[in-house]
C-alpha cells in the first residue's frame, strides 16, 4: 500500500522542506512520482518547487492552530489511495504540536497503519544551538506518535549532531534519547557538513530558486564546476537514502 513520510519538527529553520525535496528528488529518480503536501502555513518552501506539482494545504485559518476536519480530508486521501503511492507532506514549524496532537487524538495514523498505509515520520536534529530543541521535538514526536518507525535525519549543516557528557563527547546515537527509540528507528540519515564557501554557497543558489539537482544541470547560471560540486553532493545524499531503504 502507499507510504507518507511527514517531515515533523517543531523547531524553525533546521531543513524540513529541503529534507522534504530530498525524500521527494530520490523518489523521482527511482521511477515514483510522489504526491506531495505543503502544510506549513507560513513558509510555503516545499510548495514553491515547481517539479513536484504540490498541492498547497490549508490546515487552519490561524498560523499558530489547525481545523481537523481539513487535516481529515488529507487522511481520507491517503485512505484512497493506489497501492504503492508515495505521499511526502512537509509541515511547518508553528504548527508542529497542533498536529501531533490531531494526529494522537484522532488515531490518524492508526486508522492508516491498520488499512495497511506505511506512516513514517522524519523528525530533523541539527547541530549547534538548535540541537537540545530539535532533539526535543523528537521526544515530543515518539511520545504523541507511538507505534511507528521514525526516520531521523542529523543535518550538519550548523555543526556535528553531538554533544558533551562528563566531559565526553558523545555521538547522537550514543544518547539516553537514541537508546530509548533505537527499535522504533526505521534509519538514521546523515546530511554531511558542507564547506559552505563552496558545496554551500553552490546549494544555497539552487535552494533560493527552488531548483532540484537535476534541474540544477541543466541551469545556466551555474559554473561547471559548481554543477560538478553539486552532482557530487547529490551522489553523497541520494546514498544515504537509498541505504535506507525508503
Amino acid at each position: 500500500m502507499a507510504k507518507v513520510f511527514m517531515t515533523l519538527q517543531g523547531k524553525g529553520g533546521v531543513g524540513k522542506s529541503l529534507v522534504s525535496a530530498l525524500v521527494a528528488q530520490h523518489f523521482i529518480e527511482r521511477g515514483i512520482t510522489p504526491r506531495c503536501f505543503d502544510t506549513d502555513p507560513v513558509n510555503r518552501t516545499f510548495g514553491s518547487y515547481q517539479a513536484f506539482n504540490t498541492t498547497k494545504f490549508q490546515l487552519g485559518h490561524r498560523v499558530d492552530q489547525i481545523d481537523p476536519r481539513s487535516f481529515d480530508g488529507l487522511i481520507e486521501e491517503i485512505l484512497s489511495a493506489e497501492p504503492e503511492e508515495v505521499f511526502v507532506i512537509d509541515n511547518g514549524a508553528s504548527t508542529f504540536l497542533p498536529l501531533i496532537n490531531y494526529l494522537a487524538e484522532s488515531e490518524a495514523v492508526s486508522i492508516l497503519t491498520e488499512s495497511g498505509h506505511s506512516v513514517i515520520p522524519i523528525s530533523i536534529l541539527t547541530g549547534g544551538q538548535a540541537l537540545k530543541d530539535t532533539a526535543r521535538g523528537l521526544s515530543q514526536l515518539a511520545q504523541l506518535v507511538p507505534a511507528v518507525e521514525l526516520l531521523i535525519v542529523l543535518n550538519e549543516y550548523f555543526g556535528p549532531i553531538q554533544s558533551v557528557v562528563k566531559g565526553k563527547t558523545v555521538q547522537f546515537t550514543e544518547t539516553r534519547l537514541y537508546s530509548e527509540l533505537e527499535e522504533r528507528v526505521r534509519s538514521v540519515i546523515v546530511l554531511p557538513e558542507i564547506n559552505p564557501v563552496t558545496f554551500g554557497k553552490d546549494l544555497d543558489f539552487i535552494l533560493s530558486r527552488h531548483l532540484t539537482f537535476s534541474e540544477a544541470a541543466a541551469d545556466e547560471g551555474l559554473s561547471i564546476i559548481a554543477k560538478h560540486r553539486l552532482k557530487s553532493l547529490w551522489g553523497r545524499i541520494n546514498e544515504a537514502l537509498s541505504e535506507a531503504n525508503l
